[in-house]
């Protein structure tokens, strides 16, 4: 029987690796940006950072295949065949890397049946590491070497006044104000990256918003920790979990939320 908390740690530890990658690219004057088909950028970090997690990935003792954001585009004939795979955003928030504001991340997930059942997410400029394990919770470790907290989504009901919001000031689009006129004098919380799901789950933010494309990669990892905090991420349009491994590795329009004391049929 796998030991999935034993295998959190190690994929931590992968994460930390690619970090350290990441930072030394971060740290020179050159981050040799290129443009993929979908107008995104690439970086020789993102390159480096999932050259790491691969190699880390394929030299565990658990295997499975990996489906990476820089890897070899899978068929969908191919990945309906997995029962279980690795999904890797080697660097999430590669905009925020190239304007060096420090929000950017390493994100890698276990994608079981569909469901998102470990997580692993750093933070390399803060030195952050974030995982979860099925059943056994979600932590934080904030130093290297220090010990693992664990941590929990905030309680809430939409009634209440002041909830913090999570939204990205590039991503303020009408449908996400709409969203937030619908409470009590909302706060709104800037993050980047997975960062902002991160917020949900450390118990800082209570609602994500994320109505605007995202792709499987650039959750999962973050979703698999709120769950284990006791949050969810819904599908906006049928209000269910998220699920992945999908034919197309579009994400829906989504919500996050911590612990809240009701369903969101109302929003």
């Amino acid at each position: 029987m796998t030991d999935y908390l034993k295998l959190a740690a190690e994929v931590g530890e992968i994460a930390r690796k690619a970090g350290a990658a990441i930072m030394a690219i971060y740290e020179t004057e050159d981050f040799g940006v290129e443009m993929k088909s979908d107008d995104s950028p690439l970086t020789k970090a993102d390159k480096a950072a999932n050259d790491v997690i691969v190699a880390g990935l394929e030299a565990l003792e658990f295997q499975a295949p990996i489906v990476s954001e820089e890897g070899k585009e899978l068929s969908y004939a191919t990945r309906s065949q997995f029962t279980r795979h690795w999904l890797v955003d080697p660097l999430d928030g590669t905009k925020e890397f190239i304007k060096r504001n420090g929000d950017f991340t390493v994100n890698i997930a276990l994608i079981e049946a569909g469901k998102a059942i470990l997580g692993v997410v750093y933070t390399p400029v803060a030195n952050e590491l974030f995982y979860s394990a099925p059943g056994q919770g979600a932590f934080e470790v904030l130093t290297e070497g220090g010990e693992p907290k664990k941590i929990q989504a905030a309680s809430f009901t939409l009634q209440d006044s002041n909830l913090r919001i999570v939204a990205s000031a590039s991503h303020l689009n009408q449908a996400t104000k709409d969203f937030m006129d619908k409470f009590d004098q909302p706060q709104i919380v800037q993050r980047g990256s997975s960062l902002k799901i991160m917020e949900l789950a450390r118990g800082n933010a209570h609602l994500y918003p994320r109505l605007a494309p995202t792709m499987e990669w650039d959750t999962a990892a973050a979703h698999a920790i709120l769950l284990e905090a006791g949050g969810k991420m819904v599908d906006d349009g049928t209000g269910k979990e998220m699920r992945y491994n999908k034919e197309n590795l579009l994400n829906p329009h989504f919500i996050g939320y911590g612990a809240v004391q009701e369903e969101l049929l109302s929003c």
